[in-house]
């Protein structure tokens, strides 16, 4: 039995602002679509999923309309953005029709789009896909990674791009 609150409708809204008090990083996750063109989008729900093997997973919306060339392309890269990267973050976040347009950019190892400078990149191999609400959860096998001796995250709270004034030890 539950011990707590009584069952409830959550407010969607509610939920959102709640759940805006967890600071997260940025991320702008890359694959290329089937016919080799890069596609990326700006992403906040990632995480570590497992050490053994190396394990990786992101959300993406359900009806993300490139959620199709994730599904299909068997790869994808994460790319940590730094605090000074938050045009890359807004500009993969929007609908333009070309986000690549003017963004340099290098194939990894496995084929999917490298952002250069970002703090870490991590190259992966699709693991598995699980449907999660109105989400898809999207978990890839890490198979090459490289991170940056300094610098700063990006970060989002509470609905906006934040800096926390911290400096992280060299690792």
């Amino acid at each position: 039995m539950l011990v707590g609150y009584p069952f409830m409708t959550v407010n969607p809204r509610t939920f959102r602002k709640t759940l805006g008090c967890f600071p997260t990083g940025v991320t702008v996750v890359t694959t290329l679509d089937q016919a080799g063109a890069p596609v990326g989008v700006t992403v906040s729900s990632f995480t570590s999923l497992s050490l053994e093997p190396p394990l990786v997973l992101f959300c993406l919306d359900s009806r993300n309309p490139n959620l199709g060339a994730f599904q299909a392309a068997g790869h994808f890269a994460v790319n940590v953005l730094r605090q000074e990267q938050r045009e890359l973050s807004i500009r993969f976040a929007s609908r333009l029709e070309d986000k690549w347009k003017g963004v340099t950019w290098e194939a990894g190892a496995l084929g999917s789009p490298l952002l250069p400078g970002c703090l870490a990149t991590l190259e992966c191999r699709l693991s598995a896909i699980h449907e999660g609400g109105d989400h898809q959860i999207i978990i890839g096998q890490v198979e090459g990674l490289e991170h940056a001796q300094g610098g700063q995250p990006l970060l989002y709270f509470r609905g906006a791009y934040t800096d926390f004034g911290c400096t992280a030890p060299l690792a």
